[in-house]
């Protein structure tokens, strides 16, 4: 399990992959590879129960006759209803398999009887380790449509929060998609009336019932974000000729997809559930926690709101340091720090985040900073040579503020967390008092990129209440 990545209790891409991969057991057996659209690739293999996961990859790429590309951009994830896993290349799937009720009883709060009756499917899906300047080099539609499908998911279940108008401008592109061009009064429009959460994530649908007889013209009055939805589609741009010789048009429609999704901070990670303490509020000052989601890329780490539909804390890797602590009779916590204040005084701020995944998310970030710190000498040579590097398809620098608008569902929302607020008195680290605290974590980026400071450990423990 080392360096792999798990998910446990959420919505999404796991709800439909309740089904067996291995349909016999044998020198020769089938296996069924489950696509992110939830089609199924079959394929015929011996020696099941040792093939790698990096031999089944290829055999799905040559099915599906995917370019080289598709070797790095993507991995076979084992994946349930309770836990998903990324493969390394050398993980045996089919004694994954086996294990995975010891996986389950490790990594998840599960009753017996769910684990019992828990079975993984294997997924070919988007790597966790594919850096997106590389998604950008690719032309191949297949490969597109494959991101584009696993994404278009994520959206659509709310695994990516996303604001109103994002939302429609996302939907818009998956209605010229499905639908084509946008054409006044088109009658598939009519007919998937009914198929709004196609287009839009179910929460924003509650609200949505006539986009359809607007695209009718019947005089029928549209919502707000039904409206928007329908103005984006009509603004949605056709691909002229000269724009790209190596892009179709729906190959285009794919990528503007993606791209508009790399203005997500959460797009491409890896999903784990844990749980958070709320602020305490009332006469009696109760707290109690609230389910969330914690999002890691190689880029940083996101604690979403799984009822909310919004990022309560967002950290790159500069502006954290991290630990776990899983002592025998409590509860396994994740611990992030970061810079605050206390009523205008600098603190540190510590987030517990209460999982059983803790270790797997600890591991995770340790080694997407790794993995940043690895490509970081190239970095010099990059920027000296100038604006040759820089990639034409890359979106327009003014998208990226519209992401930090007021009320954005990205933003953090740290008053809605309760922290343990520390700082330094000169003998120690302790609860909040006078001046800026340095970290107490040795886990972090290196302090050359970071804001932090390393501090040498002390005999004090990690305070837990």
């Amino acid at each position: 399990m080392e360096g792999a990545e798990g998910n446990s209790g959420q919505p999404g891409p796991a709800e439909r992959s309740h089904r067996s991969s291995v349909s016999s057991v044998g020198t020769r057996a089938d296996v069924l590879v489950y696509l992110a659209d939830d089609s199924v690739v079959p394929l015929a293999v011996e020696n099941l129960s040792s093939i790698s996961a990096h031999e089944l990859h290829r055999a799905v790429r040559e099915v599906l006759q995917l370019p080289d590309m598709a070797l790095e951009a993507f991995a076979l994830w084992l994946v349930s209803p309770l836990l998903e896993v990324q493969l390394k290349p050398k993980h045996q799937p089919y004694k994954l398999g086996r294990q995975w009720p010891e996986l389950l009883l490790r990594f998840t709060d599960a009753s017996d009887d769910d684990v019992a009756m828990d079975e993984p499917s294997l997924q070919f899906r988007r790597n966790v380790f594919f850096p997106m300047r590389r998604e950008l080099q690719i032309y191949d539609e297949e490969v597109l449509r494959l991101l584009y499908e696993e994404a278009k998911g994520n959206v659509l279940t709310a695994r990516y929060p996303c604001d109103l108008e994002d939302c429609e401008v996302l939907g818009a592109l998956v209605c010229r998609v499905q639908l084509g061009p946008y054409q006044p009064g088109q009658p598939a429009a009519c007919t998937l009336r009914e198929k709004l959460d196609s287009f839009l994530p179910a929460h924003l649908c509650k609200r949505s019932h006539s986009l359809f007889a607007a695209f009718r013209g019947r005089g029928a009055k549209a919502g707000p974000g039904e409206q928007g939805l329908l103005n984006a589609y009509r603004q949605v741009k056709e691909m002229t000729v000269g724009d790209s010789e190596q892009e179709t048009t729906l190959g285009s429609h794919y990528r503007a997809y993606l791209l508009k999704c790399h203005e997500l901070p959460f797009y491409g990670c890896a999903f784990f559930h844990g749980e958070v303490d709320k602020p305490a509020q009332g006469f009696l000052h109760r707290g109690g926690r609230k389910p969330v989601t914690v999002a890691i890329s190689l880029e940083g780490v996101h604690v979403i709101d799984n009822r909310e539909k919004h990022v309560l804390l967002g950290l790159r890797f500069q502006e954290l340091s991290w630990d776990h602590t899983s002592p025998e009779e409590e509860e396994p916590v994740l611990w992030l720090e970061f810079d605050g204040d206390s009523e205008g005084t600098p603190v540190n701020k510590l987030l517990r985040i209460y999982s059983k995944q803790a270790e797997l998310m600890s591991s995770l970030i340790e080694y997407c900073i790794e993995l940043s710190q690895a490509a970081e000498p190239a970095l010099p040579q990059e920027s000296a040579s100038g604006p040759q590097e820089a990639p034409s398809p890359s979106p327009p620098p003014t998208q990226r503020p519209k992401l930090r608008r007021q009320g954005s569902v990205v933003c953090s929302r740290i008053q809605h967390l309760s922290t343990i607020d520390y700082v330094e008195d000169g003998t120690g680290i302790k609860r909040v008092k006078p001046k800026r605290a340095t970290s107490f974590f040795s886990r972090q980026l290196s302090s050359s990129q970071g804001s932090y400071t390393v501090v040498q450990p002390t005999d004090d423990s990690l305070e837990h209440s």
